[in-house]
């Protein structure tokens, strides 16, 4: 059925009066084709005379009999549907939507008219998921053969309304997946939109119910398990569900490279409940797997994995303060992907622009952390004080989203700024089109963009600082330390060239602090206790510290321990109680405190302690600034790796030796007699209060001026070894 053949130049001009012209004369000629008459009617709405195309087919409906009006309806249908495609096609949306509601009104069990009608409205952002209650769609979709509706339509309206966050849309998916024979295509679909929903939009129970939806149809699927367990771990922060989701995942791994990064995900859920019971046998299987993955050469797992593999050692240093070991899985761990990484994405070799005595060394800084975040807070100030007549500052915030932090410190410290989706070629591309002559990284191991950019080497040089210990990639030449953070001999177990600085690696002219919200009498707590503080997360809590700071309390009498951080707090409590019984002291001494609403307030609330008590094989970071900040003496324990030295470096640059433990038994010592001696206790703070004015870690202006130093370093001996090239 279609137009008659003498009218096709008018349709084709849109010159729909004299089709109707035609159409007007046919019948009134008693056309014996009944199509004619349906056509009409077709031609009055054209016109836009709704009433008259109504009349018309309702007059021709009318006159068929009980037999023929299906038949009737069906070839009205079809001619109304043929000319909607015609419009639509022609991008004439509107006439095509007109056309559309008349055939939903005259054959309103037509699922793929409904479909279309949907895509419309969705396009002219007037659609509501509500209409498909409204329509039927739910039951047509139900009771509609398969062979009966447009597949490809169907696919379109599924990917479009995931635009809308409500269980209507993840009913019309799930009846949509039943005619849908390739499951993949939906999960497909619905992937790109989990990230938007759940990291973005903060709809994550919507973006859970997606993942489970298509884990359905995919339960073996390894991706989509992945994504359940990040938006269970991070979103909603349910670890009992993660966990269940990880051990499954496990399982589910065949490869070698597949059960190391599953059994990371495990570890990782198990850290953050602070879980030190269980973790122990997982972190000794997940060694055993990467020293298989060193000797096997090569990865063997989807892209997604590979991806992030390097995540997997992360967990080491918080179980193991062994650096020989650690650095040696990781290096070897890191040449293995970058070289995967190498033939799978467009490596091309850095270049740099010869630099003539009047051009800038630029300089880049690649971070998904400029923010309200511990990087944040600590780098804002070398984004401050950098000498812009020496140095061109390019920041590369990857797929973060801004806060007053961003704009403060970073982009208005920056010659460029950009804020890149976590794109790998993308990124990779516009850092070498600003040509830069050094990229430092300031995530390391925290966030698999930036390390995948760093092993594509997109500038000359590359710099680890601060985020994390060094990565191994072989790509990164640098990692920027000092002369307390990593001992004498470290050299020996890096793949990049250690860069000391002169003083601390890194310096903060201070922090923004808040109004205190806590006090002893919120507590319970006597005026004249002593109390000590423990605040880190459950990934640093192990079963060894627990005891050694309760010891510390059991011989300090009227003492007490305030337990804070992020972790399970079931979990944590019943770790404190358990050990806190076996020593024999009262739980009563004993409070778990929640977290505070931000990091001002935080700070502020430090100061309720007299005591700091750090963590060991990973020690505070940000935090032992702060306490040191806020003039609270602190009782660290050192040991060999970085994670391990971090508040030592910061305590004798702020020239504090009171704390410094090289032992456990040293460490509780240490903690006594600080508990007891409360001249010693004010004579820290004192010299905690001068150093403010005077200490190397509080003087974030010349610390900038020692790294700008070891960049320039970095491009003298860069720029002889290329002199040839230039």
């Amino acid at each position: 059925m279609q137009w008659h053949q003498d009218i096709q130049t008018h349709l084709n001009n849109n010159n729909y009066q004299l089709v109707l012209q035609f159409y007007e004369q046919l019948t009134e000629n008693n056309s014996p084709i009944i199509e004619d008459y349906f056509y009409l009617g077709l031609a009055y709405l054209l016109q836009d005379r709704e009433e008259d195309a109504q009349a018309t087919w309702l007059l021709v409906l009318s006159q068929a009999s009980e037999s023929e009006l299906s038949g009737w309806i069906e070839t009205l249908t079809q001619i109304l549907d043929a000319e909607a495609t015609r419009q639509e096609n022609s991008q004439r949306l509107e006439t095509s939507y007109l056309i559309r509601l008349q055939l939903q009104n005259l054959n309103p069990s037509f699922l793929n008219n409904l479909l279309h009608l949907m895509e419309l409205e969705i396009q002219f952002q007037i659609f509501a998921m509500e209409k498909c209650s409204d329509w039927c769609v739910f039951e047509l979709l139900e009771n509609t053969a398969t062979a009966a509706i447009n597949l490809d339509l169907l696919l379109r309206v599924t990917e479009k309304v995931l635009i809308y966050p409500c269980t209507d849309t993840i009913h019309f998916l799930e009846l949509a997946a039943l005619h849908i024979n390739n499951p993949e295509i939906i999960a497909a679909k619905v992937i790109s939109a989990i990230v938007n929903y759940a990291y973005q939009q903060k709809q994550s129970v919507f973006a859970i119910n997606l993942v489970e939806l298509c884990l359905r149809f995919l339960p073996e699927d390894l991706y989509l398990q992945n994504s359940l367990f990040n938006l269970y771990k991070t979103t909603t922060v349910d670890y009992k569900k993660a966990l269940e989701i990880a051990n499954n995942f496990y399982k589910n791994c065949q490869t070698t490279t597949e059960k190391m990064f599953g059994i990371s995900l495990v570890i990782g859920i198990l850290q953050a409940k602070g879980d030190w019971v269980n973790l122990p046998k997982f972190i000794e299987e997940l060694i055993q797997l990467i020293e298989r993955q060193i000797n096997a050469e090569q990865f063997n797992a989807r892209p997604f994995i590979i991806d992030s593999i390097l995540g997997v050692t992360s967990c080491l240093p918080y179980y193991q303060d062994n650096p020989k070991i650690n650095r040696y899985l990781q290096s070897k761990l890191a040449e293995i992907f970058q070289a995967d990484v190498r033939t799978r994405y467009n490596y091309i070799a850095p270049v740099s622009s010869p630099k003539s005595p009047a051009r800038k060394i630029k300089i880049g800084y690649i971070a998904h952390t400029l923010r309200r975040h511990s990087v944040g807070w600590l780098s804002r100030w070398l984004f401050h004080y950098h000498n812009r007549d020496k140095f061109e500052i390019y920041t590369y915030c990857v797929n973060q989203a801004a806060d007053e932090i961003t704009e403060k410190w970073f982009i208005n410290n920056s010659d460029y700024s950009y804020n890149l989706p976590a794109k790998i070629e993308q990124i990779t591309a516009k850092i070498r089109q600003d040509k830069l002559d050094i990229l430092v990284d300031l995530d390391s191991l925290t966030n698999n963009t930036t390390y995948l950019v760093m092993a594509l080497k997109p500038a000359p040089i590359q710099v680890t600082w601060l985020g994390l210990d060094a990565s191994g990639i072989p790509a990164i030449d640098y990692f920027i330390a000092d002369n307390y953070v990593l001992p004498e001999n470290a050299e020996e177990i890096y793949s990049e060239k250690i860069i000391r600085l002169p003083n601390s690696y890194l310096s903060v002219d201070g922090f923004e602090v808040g109004v205190p919200t806590r006090r002893r009498t919120d507590l319970n707590i006597p005026d004249d206790a002593i109390i000590y503080l423990t605040v880190q997360s459950g990934l640093k809590r192990t079963l060894n510290m627990i005891y050694l700071q309760l010891q510390i309390l059991q011989q300090v009498p009227n003492s007490y321990l305030l337990i804070k951080g992020f972790a399970d707090k079931e979990t944590i409590r019943e770790l404190f109680l358990k050990s806190a019984d076996e020593l024999g002291i009262s739980q009563d001494r004993l409070r778990f405190l929640p977290n505070d609403f931000n990091e001002e307030t935080h700070r502020a609330n430090l100061g309720i302690a007299d005591i700091v008590l750090d963590t060991y094989p990973y020690n505070g970071a940000t935090t032992t600034l702060e306490t040191l900040w806020m003039g609270i003496p602190l009782v660290t324990r050192v040991g060999e790796q970085f994670a391990a030295r971090n508040s030592y470096t910061f305590m004798k640059n702020a020239g504090i030796s009171q704390g410094i433990a090289w032992s456990d038994e040293e460490y509780v010592q240490w903690g006594i007699k600080l508990g007891l001696d409360k001249n010693l206790r004010e004579e820290v703070r004192y010299q905690l209060r001068q150093s403010r004015h005077t200490s190397p870690l509080w003087n974030a202006k010349q610390f900038t001026r020692d790294l700008e130093t070891a960049y320039q370093q970095m491009w003298n001996i860069y720029s002889l070894s290329h002199q040839d090239e230039v």
